[in-house]
C-alpha cells in the first residue's frame, strides 16, 4: 500500500502486550494512530483522531467493545470497527455484526485475519 493510502487504525485493548504485538503486526501496512486501554478513552480517541478503523477488544473496562462499537458507529458511521475476542461463539459474532462491526476476530487468529479484515473494511485505502 502506498503511504498516503494506508488505513489509519486506532487500537483498544486492556493488555499492553497485545497492543504492542498488534502495532508491530500492522506496521508495514497501516498507520496506527493511537492505542487505548479502556472504553471511555476509546470513545474520546475515536472522536478526536477520526481513524478509518477501530480495532477493539470485546471485554474492555468502563465501556465494553459492543457498546463502544454502537456509540462509535452512531457518532461516526464512516469509522469501521473490528471487534476482537478471546471467546468463541456464533451468538457473539451475531451481536458484533448487529452492533455495526465490520468484522469479528477471535484473538488466537489475529495474525492470520486482522490485516485482511482491515483491508476489506477499507477498500478505498488500497492502491
Amino acid at each position: 500500500m502506498s503511504l498516503e493510502r494506508r488505513p489509519r487504525v486506532l487500537l483498544a485493548d486492556d493488555f499492553p502486550d497485545l497492543l504492542t504485538a498488534i502495532t508491530r503486526l500492522l506496521a508495514g501496512d497501516c498507520d496506527v494512530v493511537g492505542s487505548v486501554a479502556d472504553g471511555d478513552a476509546l470513545l474520546e480517541a475515536a472522536e478526536r483522531l477520526q481513524p478509518d478503523v477501530v480495532v477493539v477488544d470485546l471485554n474492555m473496562p468502563t465501556v465494553n467493545g459492543l457498546e463502544a462499537c454502537r456509540k462509535i458507529k452512531k457518532a461516526n458511521p464512516h469509522i469501521k470497527v473490528i471487534l476482537l475476542t478471546a471467546e468463541r461463539g456464533a451468538a457473539l459474532r451475531g451481536a458484533a455484526l448487529a452492533a455495526g462491526a465490520s468484522a469479528f476476530i477471535e484473538k488466537h487468529t489475529i495474525a492470520d485475519h486482522l490485516l485482511a479484515a482491515i483491508t476489506r473494511a477499507c477498500p478505498e485505502r488500497q492502491t
